[in-house]
């Protein structure tokens, strides 16, 4: 299972955010780049970039910040935020992002999310953001009444590489990962899922590396590894288990 650091970038800097809100934002460091690179230092395999601002505005905003990122690793990186056309996606995998995430196109534009898993296959994931059930979408600033495995049933066969799967609520509120919801999901589907938002400890980690057979390819981390909350190591070694 592959565990996932994350860099939310905002306004050029590394934040995390509390429960996706724009104007509850810690900045945990200016230096994006270097940030990415002491996640690769202490042992990571993967890089999970957002570009908070593109998700919002709805065209890459941070662009200069992911540049440098992708500078200063030799690891893999995937990459959401603002992500809404066929351009944007090949631009960015041309630059060097392994793997894109498309969020609001998942739920808006379908096919093109299929026309892109065909142009690029292995490289494109789809983003599902909950709040209350039902996904979200412009950087979660709307909800739609559609609910996640619905969403990601349309995607089924159609050669997404994963499900980013994010209970919104639980997202940087250090309350723990939504085990038992993403699981189902993932039992679910035969797509890979990730699980993200509220991992706060390593006992959320063991609880997932058990559920591993669901269907799980990883989960991503924030603020439990700024925080110093969840060690690297000790991360890395349950992820090995």
């Amino acid at each position: 299972m592959i565990l996932f650091p994350a860099i939310d970038l905002k306004d050029g800097v590394c934040v995390r955010l509390f429960q996706g809100d724009m104007n509850k934002a810690t900045v945990y460091n200016p230096d994006p780049a270097g940030q990415a690179r002491a996640f690769r230092k202490a042992g990571f395999k993967w890089l999970h970039l957002v570009d908070l601002n593109g998700a919002v505005t709805g065209k890459p905003v941070n662009v200069g910040a992911v540049a440098a990122i992708l500078d200063a690793i030799d690891i893999p990186a995937q990459l959401g935020g603002g992500i809404r056309d066929l351009d944007t996606i090949g631009i960015w995998l041309d630059k060097g992002v392994k793997r894109v995430i498309l969020g609001t196109v998942a739920l808006n534009e379908p096919e093109l999310v299929k026309q892109a898993c065909r142009l690029y296959p292995g490289r494109i994931v789809v983003g599902i953001d909950v709040r209350d059930g039902y996904v979200a979408v412009e950087g979660w600033a709307k909800t739609s009444r559609v609910k996640s495995l619905d969403l990601a049933l349309r995607f089924e066969d159609s050669g997404v590489a994963a499900i980013v799967y994010t209970d919104i609520d639980r997202d940087g509120a250090m309350t723990g990962v939504n085990v038992d919801a993403t699981v189902d999901l993932a039992w679910a589907l035969t797509t890979p899922v990730i699980a993200s938002g509220g991992v706060s400890s390593i006992s959320d980690l063991e609880e997932l590396k058990q559920n591993e057979a669901a269907g799980i390819e990883g989960v991503i981390c924030g603020r439990a590894l700024y925080d110093g909350r969840i060690r690297p190591k000790a991360a890395l070694k349950v992820m090995a288990k």
